[in-house]
C-alpha cells in the first residue's frame, strides 16, 4: 500500500514540476489546478448529465460486445464451420480502425447511441477471441469422460468449459474494460452526442481549458479502473459461487 502511494506520489510531483517548469497553463496545467476544476465541474447537472450519459452507454455497449462475443465463441467452438465464417469478420473488426466505425455509425444511426454500438464493436472481437482460445484448450480427456458419462450441457459448462476459460477471461474482462472506455469516449469526441464526456471534453478544447481537459479524463480513467475492478471482483465472486 506505502509502496503504490509512494509512486503515486512521484508521478503527481513530477506533473507539477512539469507544469511549473513549461509554465502556460494552455498547454499544462498542474494536479492542483485539475482538482480544482474537477471540484467545480462535479456539482454542476451537465457535468453529472455527462458522466451518466457516457457511463450508460458505454457499459450497455460492454454487456452487449460482451454477451455477444460469448455467444458466437460458443457456437463457433461448437460449430467449426460456424467459427469459419466468422473469421473474416472478425478480422476486420480487429484491423479496422476505431474511426471507421465511429464515421459509418455516424452515417447509419446518427449520433445517439453512438458510443454503445461503436464500444460493443471494440468488445465484441476480444471477448469472443479469448473465450474461444480457452474453449479450445479444454482438455480432450475430460470431455471424452464427460461423453462416457453423458454429462449435460449446463453440467459440462459449470465443470468444464467455466474452470478453462477462467485466465482468459480474466485478463479479457480488464482489456476489454478499458478499451470500452478509451473507444467510446474517442467515439463521443468525434460525434459529439449531448450529455455525454467526449462532448464536455471538446468544448474544453475549444475554448482551451486544458484544466477541464485533465479533469474530465481523470473521470474517465477513475471511471474504467473502476469498472474494471468491479468486473473482475463480480467474476471471481461468481466463480467461486459455483
Amino acid at each position: 500500500m506505502l509502496k503504490r502511494l509512494g509512486i503515486a506520489l512521484f508521478w503527481l510531483v513530477l506533473w507539477q514540476l512539469l507544469a511549473l517548469l513549461i509554465h502556460n497553463p494552455v498547454l499544462l496545467v498542474g494536479p492542483w489546478e485539475t482538482l480544482r476544476a474537477l471540484v467545480e465541474m462535479l456539482p454542476t447537472a451537465e457535468f453529472r448529465r455527462a458522466v451518466g450519459g457516457s457511463l450508460l452507454h458505454i457499459l450497455g455497449g460492454f454487456l452487449l460486445g460482451g454477451i455477444l462475443g460469448l455467444l458466437l465463441a460458443f457456437l463457433s467452438y461448437l460449430k467449426p464451420f460456424f467459427r469459419d465464417l466468422l473469421a473474416p469478420v472478425i478480422g476486420v473488426m480487429k484491423a479496422v480502425p476505431v474511426v471507421s466505425f465511429v464515421v459509418l455509425v455516424l452515417i447509419w444511426a446518427g449520433s445517439r447511441g453512438l458510443s454503445l454500438y461503436v464500444t460493443a464493436v471494440v468488445v465484441l472481437p476480444i471477448l469472443y477471441l479469448n473465450t474461444l482460445e480457452g474453449l479450445l484448450g479444454t482438455d480432450r480427456k475430460l470431455l471424452e469422460l464427460a461423453e462416457v458419462y453423458q454429462m449435460s450441457f449446463p453440467a459440462r459448462l459449470r465443470g468444464i468449459w467455466l474452470p478453462q476459460l477462467r485466465p482468459h477471461l480474466l485478463g479479457a474482462l480488464e482489456l476489454a474494460v478499458g478499451m470500452a472506455w478509451k473507444s467510446g469516449v474517442a467515439a463521443e469526441v468525434i460525434g459529439q452526442p449531448v450529455g455525454s464526456l467526449g462532448n464536455s471534453l471538446y468544448r474544453a478544447k475549444i475554448y482551451l481549458e486544458t484544466d477541464k481537459v485533465l479533469a474530465v479524463s481523470v473521470v474517465t480513467a477513475l471511471l474504467s479502473w473502476g469498472l474494471g475492478k468491479l468486473a473482475l471482483l463480480l467474476f471471481r465472486k461468481g466463480g467461486k459461487a459455483k
